[in-house]
């Protein structure tokens, strides 16, 4: 076998600090801000440039025009009907269980279930995600319906009964008004953020933080739908703790559980269970998988009607379900103010989550999603469903998997499962009315087994990254001691001050350099590097600025070796005691009238230690941005120890940290460009060349 041979290249230049490196490249001349408005407007209303921008601009907006056009019907057609069929049968129970946690009628989970699906199409950019109702949201939801129509506020003296009744139709109508308007409100969040391009909020949704989020939503959403299964009527609490006053209410209540609705349960999550187990096993072998939740509603309708469940064992079921669909109707202006705050935050999550599983998709794929026409999108869907009395939607994990994995290539899947759910709402949905709330219960838990696999995520960061472990068990306790609402904005609030404190703790290094090349290391992390002789290469893995300013000088002046402070003062006390001197002798001079020739004179000129390094390189490469307290501790550093003969240099300096060393005044008449350099070796190879400069003046060696 032929020998691999290396091609060895050597680099010979002279040595270049910054000034030289700028001359080189020729910075572009800066232009005022009144001249780049000028020549942006006159360039854009070229009319060769005003008719492609608005064409692009429109396909931008509206993606269905870009991609529908170019469809392929013999590529993508029978994998979108197989795909768009299977979710709309899943958007039928989902839709329905999913409304019971926003506490309204199952049949507004059905209205979600179809126009917003539409209107993603339309605007979405995702080829893969399943719009619709989705548990967390739905929680979220419910949490804001219930605190603002409470049981509390309906309950009616009833004169036939002389008792005092819920009067559940006035509560229905009530909850839905808030559940539109904070949907709406929402919407106009996510569009007001798309127009102003905000997309990139969800990069503070860390994956740790949303994971253990939606884990303690799933927590939520399960505590929620105890009252189902065990057939009880716990109080509704609100604020922080109320899930553990939710806790004990149920088990206080356990006694009065209806065995009908225990035990129709635990019969449906076994079989939901098995039958999902059945599904995974025939994935490959059936073009479509079988319709778990379809089948199991449709059981648990005709066991409930030919049993009576309701009558004989007091089983609560849907009830009516009206055909057809409402007309507009514009949500209540007036609960806008009491509802912004919880809006907001089901905005973020809403999008959050979208995006996230729309990314997956498209890398996986191999095509693009734009973060902000998805923010629009979702917030079209939920200002114009708001009207259409739809509640609050976003990306269903568990239908998203089913369109991809049945096929699905395109959003047409979403339209063709839409106009499924837009059959069942207009013939089929009145045949549901004896459905048992409880079998909408077991469907909610089984198909959040996903969300509780997540606990399997804290041995993973363990392993991997402790502290995003730490977000993950932080984000999932607030979540379920705070609620939904208030714990989300806990959790990103804890996920910044986890960013300053890696800032606040960052690694600082001295450098050395591998023999016989341009290379440098940080010396305790490899065996071959060496020290630079009387230089010290310094480098911090954090950028600097206010919060850590102070730990980068002082972590300076421990790999300096020696007390800067100490040496300082001891410098300015030999400066005190010669000018004390020097005065003495002047005012004795005076008194006795000797010329300058018979004053004696005392050598305190300061003599740094030999042993102390000459010079000092400060490696800026990790650093992204300097504030002004950056610049000022970096000046303050070249001043110190410049005092004590320590020539102070930059290296690595990215182009925004220049701009900010020249705003923030760091150069002047003794502090020029000279001191900065492109590279660490050219700084290495000046302060060598200065020094050899010294020696050859002095006959002295210190290199």
């Amino acid at each position: 076998m032929a020998e691999r041979t290396e091609a060895v290249q050597r680099v010979h230049r002279e040595i270049m600090d910054e000034s030289v490196v700028e001359k080189l490249a020729m910075l572009p001349t800066k232009i005022s801000m009144c001249d780049r408005v000028k020549n942006s407007i006159r360039s854009n209303l070229q009319p060769k440039r005003i008719c492609p921008r608005v064409k692009s601009s429109l396909l931008g907006s509206i993606p269905v025009l870009s991609w529908l056009p170019r469809y392929s019907i013999k590529k993508n057609a029978l994998g979108d009907l197989i795909s768009g069929l299977s979710v709309g049968i899943m958007q039928l129970p989902q839709g329905m269980a999913y409304a019971l946690l926003a506490a309204v009628p199952p049949v507004f989970g059905l209205y979600s279930s179809f126009y917003p699906v539409l209107i993603y199409f339309i605007f979405g950019t995702s080829k893969h995600i399943s719009i619709g109702t989705f548990a967390v949201i739905s929680v979220m939801l419910g949490g804001v319906t219930e605190r603002l129509a409470p049981d509390s506020d309906f309950m009616r003296w009833d004169n036939v009964t002389n008792s005092t009744g819920l009067d559940v139709f006035a509560r229905d109508a009530q909850r839905i008004k808030v559940a539109i308007a904070v949907t709406c409100v929402a919407g106009l969040f996510q569009v007001l953020l798309g127009l102003v391009h905000f997309g990139f909020v969800v990069t503070y949704l860390s994956e740790p933080l949303v994971r253990g989020y939606t884990t303690g939503a799933a927590i939520h959403v399960i505590v929620s739908q105890l009252k189902y299964t065990f057939g009880i009527n716990p109080l509704r609490y609100s604020g922080p703790l109320s899930l553990i006053y939710t806790v004990l209410e149920i088990c206080y209540l356990i006694p009065k559980t209806n065995i009908g609705a225990l035990v129709l349960s635990i019969v449906a999550i076994i079989s939901l269970i098995l039958t999902k187990e059945l599904n995974s096993y025939l994935s490959k072998k059936i073009p479509v998988p079988i319709p778990v939740e379809l089948l199991g509603i449709t059981i648990a309708t005709l066991v409930s009607w030919q049993v009576n469940l309701k009558g004989k064992y007091g089983v609560d079921v849907v009830g009516k379900i009206p055909s057809g669909l409402q007309a507009p109707v514009f949500p209540d202006t007036s609960l806008f103010g009491q509802v912004i705050g919880d809006a907001f935050a089901l905005a973020v999550v809403g999008y959050g989550i979208a995006i996230s599983l729309g990314r997956i998709f498209a890398l996986k794929y191999g095509y693009k999603v734009d973060s902000n026409q998805e923010l629009m999108a979702l917030g079209f869907c939920n200002v114009i469903g708001s009207t259409f009395q739809c509640i609050a939607v976003s990306c269903s994990m568990s239908r998203s998997m089913v369109q991809e994995s049945t096929g699905g290539k395109t959003q047409v899947a979403g339209a063709l499962s839409a106009i499924v759910i837009l059959f069942i709402t207009l013939w089929v949905g009145t045949l549901f009315q004896d459905l048992p709330k409880a079998m909408l219960a077991a469907i909610i838990y089984v198909n959040l087994h996903g969300m509780m696999k997540q606990f399997m995520d804290i041995p993973a960061l363990w392993r991997s990254n402790k502290i995003d472990m730490v977000i993950w068990i932080t984000t999932f306790l607030l979540t379920v001691l705070l609620n939904p609402d208030l714990g989300l904005a806990a959790s990103i609030g804890f996920s910044m001050l986890t960013v300053i404190f890696r800032t606040q703790l960052p690694k600082y290094s001295k450098l050395g350099q591998i023999p016989n090349t341009e290379l440098y290391r940080p010396l305790e992390d490899y065996v071959q590097v060496r020290e630079v002789p009387g230089i010290m290469i310094f480098r911090s893995s954090a950028t600097l600025y206010f919060a850590n300013a102070e730990m980068y000088q002082e972590a300076l002046g421990k790999k300096f070796g020696f007390d800067i402070t100490k040496i300082l003062s001891a410098k300015k006390k030999l400066e005190a005691k010669r000018k004390k001197f020097e005065k003495q002798q002047a005012k004795n001079a005076a008194r006795n009238k000797v010329t300058d020739s018979d004053i004696a004179t005392i050598e305190v000129d300061f003599e740094p230690n030999p042993s102390m390094p000459r010079a000092i390189i400060l490696d800026l490469s990790p650093v992204n941005f300097l504030d002004t307290v950056g610049v000022k501790t970096l000046r303050g550093i070249v001043k110190d120890y410049g005092e004590i003969g320590v020539e102070v240099m930059l290296a690595s300096c990215q182009n925004g940290i220049i701009d900010n060393l020249h705003t923030g005044g760091f150069f002047n008449d003794k502090v020029k460009m000279t001191r900065l350099f492109a590279t660490i070796h050219d700084a290495v190879l000046s302060c060598q060349l200065d020094q050899r400069q010294v020696n050859e003046e002095t006959n002295g060696t210190y290199f």
